[in-house]
């Protein structure tokens, strides 16, 4: 049986679209996409690591050096101590322990003291009796006087005027050499001499 063009297409046709009909067109794939997570806490930065801690410096321990020992009484650096007024010089006058009598090598420190006094006669000298430490406090004002005194009689005698000389007693209460042995006793027992202008 023989069909004509038109009818051949239209079977063609019928085909096509049944088989489509019947298995239509591959569907895609179905992609599945994953639900978002749900937010977790939140991890805190990790601090970076503190520098190492400086090691510390040894301990350096310094031991002070021992106290210097107490120096010993030291004399005056002259033989006599000295009193200058106006280009005059006078001398100390020392005594023996419990003594008030002018030692025979003082007399060359009085003899100068003297001569100072008589080319100067607008001088006038206070003569202080001092004594050492031994003793009471009334016993050494005594014997600091008869020392200034034995002083001013001495110069009393070599002609200075008796009007120009005063004396007063410190007893042991002024030491010149601070210490408590005859190192500093026999620089403390003496006829001291503050000049002034008349």
């Amino acid at each position: 049986m023989q069909y004509s063009p038109r009818t051949r297409f239209l079977c063609v046709m019928g085909l096509l679209i049944g088989s489509l009909a019947l298995f239509g067109c591959p569907k895609r794939p179905e992609v599945m996409q994953a639900a978002p997570s749900a937010p977790g806490p939140v991890a805190a930065p990790t601090p970076a690591p503190a520098p190492p801690a400086p090691a510390p410096a040894p301990e350096v321990r310094v031991t002070p050096p021992p106290p210097a020992p107490a120096p010993a009484p030291t004399p005056p650096a002259v033989v006599q101590e000295t009193v200058k007024v106006a280009e005059v010089t006078l001398f100390d006058v020392f005594f023996d322990f419990d003594k008030s009598n002018i030692r025979d090598d003082q007399k060359a420190a009085i003899n100068n003291d003297v001569t100072a006094l008589k080319a100067d006669v607008t001088l006038k000298v206070l003569v202080e009796g001092h004594c050492d430490e031994r003793g009471t406090v009334e016993y050494n004002l005594a014997l600091g006087e008869r020392r200034a005194k034995a002083v001013k009689d001495y110069l009393v005698a070599a002609g200075i005027p008796a009007d120009r000389i005063s004396v007063i007693s410190y007893g042991k209460e002024r030491p010149f050499v601070l210490g408590h042995d005859e190192a500093a006793w026999k620089w403390n027992r003496r006829g001291h001499f503050v000049v002034q202008k008349m």
